[in-house]
């Protein structure tokens, strides 16, 4: 028997999807972004309804009863090299991470953007060297961020907003070895925006946090609404004042005849 759409969901249900979404991922359904998202969106579902539509589009539909972790798979093939060497390398939109990436950059600057690959893991590992040059790696808001490594004459900085802790989010692992240079890995909100798929499962989310197709109309003419509210009350203000000084001349010129009367 189906359980109701309006039924309250579990920690465990939610747990569920969130390892679906793992499996998901592995098997090249999602991006990183994708994937993110999902994890965040199943962490603040509040029924079983929910659920479903954040799974609604991939196998198996709706949640799985129980949560067991699986291991992460291990990545068999070759380190992914990118390398700038007084000069240039990005590496954005839609590719594939099946091994550990390696980013060199010698006088020069790597920038991956990671919010539009496809992940064959829960967890992406990242070596960097940096040698008078820069690295930076962008990923989705609330993925885990851990940035390790050795610096001189240099930064290593993070800038993402993270998921809270005790959530499973995706990890993004950084070792980075910086001599005079700068790795960055920096977040959504930091970064040029991407297009996301605004599909059916997004709704509920997009309108939870404010951001639903009408809650932003209802912004936009609430916004308006104020504006033609003040912009009413000056004129209403600026046509009193108006009167008034009509008035108040007025009544000086009468008075004036009737001194220049006696």
């Amino acid at each position: 028997m189906t359980e109701p759409a309006g039924m309250r969901a579990s920690d465990s249900e939610r747990e569920a999807v969130v390892e679906r979404l793992r499996i998901a991922s592995t098997e090249g359904r999602l991006t990183l972004a994708e994937l993110t998202d999902r994890t965040e969106a199943a962490y603040l579902a509040q029924t079983q309804g929910e659920l479903a539509q954040i799974t609604a589009d991939l196998p198996g539909g709706a949640p799985i009863p129980a949560y067991a972790p699986s291991p992460a798979k291990p990545m068999g093939k070759a380190r992914q090299w990118f390398v700038a060497v007084m000069g240039d390398t990005k590496r954005k939109g839609k590719w594939r991470i099946e091994s550990e990436i390696g980013a060199v950059a010698v006088m020069g600057d790597v920038t991956i953007d990671l919010r539009e690959a496809e992940v064959r893991s829960n967890e992406i590992d990242i070596v960097a060297t940096c040698v008078m040059g820069d690295i930076k790696i962008i990923v989705p808001d609330g993925v885990d961020v851990q940035l390790s490594g050795v610096t001189i004459m240099g930064d290593k900085k993070v800038r993402v907003v993270e998921a809270p802790p005790g959530q499973h989010a995706p990890v993004v692992r950084v070792r980075g070895y910086v001599v005079m240079g700068d790795i960055k890995v920096i977040g959504d909100s930091h970064a040029a925006p991407i297009k996301r798929n605004m599909a059916a499962w997004t709704d509920w989310w997009l309108s939870r946090r404010g951001l639903g197709h009408h809650a932003v109309h209802r912004a936009v003419n609430q916004a308006v609404n104020e504006s033609v509210r003040d912009a009413n009350r000056l004129v209403n203000e600026s046509v009193r004042e108006a009167l008034r000084d009509a008035r108040t001349a007025r009544r000086h010129g009468t008075r004036r005849r009737r001194d220049d009367d006696y």
